[in-house]
């Protein structure tokens, strides 16, 4: 068996089991939180190690971690109903701690570490964390569980991915960013965009057969669940982008290898970290407008 196909069928393996993980974990509201606290865990950790091998930076990965990880589950059990608001004090304390450390440490250049830390933070252990104000909605009747939001972030971030793919090889001709990322097409992002769109509608449909059976939890039409698949679409698009961006100014290929075949967390996640937190966005603008 030459090496190609035993790449390929690593990276289909990891792959099937990387979606089924995810689609599983949300069947449970305990088993969505723990997995992506993992998951958030995972990634702060191996950002870190990225930006560690910057000259000149050294963060303190590990109170990074498990500060990011605590403020996911801060965020999880603050939707949830089962903690108050005087759960986030301690990672309050956590992110002043780590800026007077640096008071501390004698490195050359603290703001280097101040930047790096708190990127880890926005960039990572915020955006994972909106997964809970989808999946968490009060009601009169307290807090309900919704696994809908969620997987369908997911789902549509797929569904882009492999209708881009499709589309870019048949008929990408025109790049769309060049500068930061050479295989993608402007054909392709319209493809994956209109692939999504339809898939919206589908999923749109669904819940508006299982409204009508009492069995639905999020009430947005059909037209309100398209819209939520263009804005996955655009800044899931983004979010490669973006870290697109961050691997080719740090100067490397993959974030790391702890998924065979399919590198590392970031590069698994960067799309849902952009899209994420756009659609608790939009779905707060609906219920303004």
């Amino acid at each position: 068996m030459s090496d190609k196909m035993k790449n390929l069928i690593v990276r289909t393996i990891t792959g099937v089991l990387f979606v089924a993980a995810i689609v599983t974990c949300f069947l449970r509201p305990e088993a969505m939180i723990l997995l992506f606290a993992l998951v958030t865990g995972l990634t702060i950790w191996e950002f870190t190690g990225i930006v560690n091998d910057i000259e000149g930076v050294t963060t303190n990965r590990l109170i990074t971690t498990v500060a990011g990880v605590y403020f996911f589950f801060s965020i999880a059990g603050y939707c949830s109903g089962i903690v108050p608001s005087a759960v986030f004090i301690p990672y309050l304390l956590t992110i002043v701690y780590l800026f007077i450390a640096e008071l501390y440490t004698k490195a050359p250049n603290p703001i280097n570490n101040w930047a790096y830390t708190m990127l880890a933070q926005m960039y990572i252990a915020l955006p994972f964390s909106t997964i809970n104000v989808l999946a968490f909605r009060a009601t009169g009747d307290g807090v309900v569980y919704n696994y809908l939001l969620p997987l369908s972030v997911f789902i549509f971030l797929w569904t882009n991915d492999t209708g881009a793919y499709l589309s870019g090889s048949l008929f990408g001709k025109h790049k769309l960013f060049p500068r930061v990322s050479p295989g993608k097409s402007w054909e392709g992002s319209i493809g994956g965009g209109l692939l999504v769109l339809a898939m919206a509608a589908a999923v749109g449909f669904y819940e508006t057969s299982a409204l009508h059976s009492g069995a639905a939890d999020v009430a947005l039409s059909i037209p309100q669940w398209m819209g939520l698949g263009l804005v996955v679409v655009f800044f899931g698009t983004w979010g490669d982008l973006v870290e697109s961006l961050f691997k080719r100014t740090i100067g490397i290929k993959d974030s790391g290898n702890i998924l065979p075949g399919h590198g590392g967390m970031l590069d698994r996640f960067d799309s849902s970290l952009m899209a994420f937190p756009a659609a608790v966005v939009y779905l707060y603008t609906l219920t303004i407008f």
